[in-house]
């Protein structure tokens, strides 16, 4: 379910930077100077990596306060970064933040870099909105494990028939069921 609202409409466009050669100490200073949790690593406009907070700390426990002045950022950058595009809905960003158990999610259109979502941007449109946009992720990936045990698509919502639970219901002869107590018949 798509909820008309793209990745491009809320996106931080306006998001903190620096380059691969940039050393941690800086980082960790620009991080706490414009008070973000990550830095997108960048070279000509072009997404490099990015560095989060747990990877400054995880550099300080490794190695003491001194060595932060000599390593660069592209040594602890992750460089194999999930992005999405501008175009896309933000159930599409919530499932890729949700599956890949991230919190941000740079915005990439023909190679640029061009903006970055977080949870944060999303839940500033409409706390109540990340409630619905998790039952609809719930929904699709129960869908996704019926159709792959080969079993109906889901009905309707309510209290299964069998254990009482709040779930997503299949119908079984004259009951409803939730995927557990429907798939142990």
């Amino acid at each position: 379910m798509d909820t008309g609202i793209k990745v491009g409409d809320i996106m931080t466009r306006n998001f903190v930077h620096t380059s691969p050669e940039t050393n941690l100490r800086d980082c960790a200073k620009l991080m706490v100077k414009k008070r973000v949790g990550s830095l997108i690593i960048t070279e000509n406009q072009k997404l490099k990596g990015i560095l989060t907070e747990k990877d400054i700390i995880w550099a300080i426990v490794k190695k003491s306060k001194d060595d932060l002045k000599n390593i660069k950022a592209k040594a602890l950058m992750k460089r194999k970064v999930i992005t999405i595009k501008p175009g896309a809905d933000i159930t599409d960003a919530m499932t890729k933040l949700r599956k890949k158990k991230i919190r941000r999610l740079p915005v990439v259109e023909k190679g640029k870099l061009i903006g970055f979502l977080t949870t944060n941007d999303i839940l500033k449109i409409d706390p109540g909105l990340f409630q619905m946009i998790a039952e609809t992720i719930k929904i699709k990936e129960e869908t996704e494990k019926l159709n792959r045990k080969n079993i109906e698509a889901p009905r309707k919502q309510g209290i299964c028939e069998e254990c009482g639970d709040y779930e997503i219901l299949y119908h079984d002869e004259a009951q409803w069921l939730c995927e557990p107590c429907y798939t142990k018949r």
